[in-house]
């Protein structure tokens, strides 16, 4: 269900910025968008993967596709100033370097995984709570 969520919002967020004018002042809204739709479509894929009881070998060349993404996302975003949202993506390509190193058998990287998964999942969750608390509630934390 993630997956779907991000999907869809990615999704949005194209259609916002390519047919309307709505998001024309924000240009790093092109990264959410691509970040959404192409994490949401890996994430749906992994889970219909492991319902099915497929081999997860194939994700280690995902995992390098994200990582290459992952880096893209830091780029953009700590370029624009948005550090919140930089440091989610250094914790994205945590997770998508232990990831791949999993996936070809290199049984040291789990603890990172796991580790680099909470932390991440953390600062998701800081930042989920912060935007919401900054637009329903006129708070100001940092994002």
């Amino acid at each position: 269900m993630p997956g779907l969520c991000q999907l869809v919002t990615g999704l949005i967020l194209f259609i916002g910025l390519a047919w309307f004018p709505a998001f024309e002042d924000n240009r790093v809204l092109y990264m959410a968008a691509l970040a959404f739709t192409a994490y949401g479509i890996h994430w749906l894929a992994l889970g219909w993967n492991r319902y099915r009881g497929d081999d997860p070998r194939p994700n280690a060349g995902m995992s390098v596709a994200f990582t290459v993404l992952s880096a893209l996302g830091i780029t953009v975003f700590f370029d624009a100033g948005d550090w919140p949202v930089g440091l989610l993506f250094v914790g994205l390509l945590g997770v998508y370097v232990c990831e791949f190193f999993i996936t070809v058998g290199a049984k040291p990287f789990e603890r990172p995984l796991g580790l680099v998964r909470v932390l991440t999942g953390l600062w998701l969750m800081y930042l989920t709570f912060a935007v919401t608390l900054n637009c329903a509630s006129g708070f100001h934390l940092a994002v």
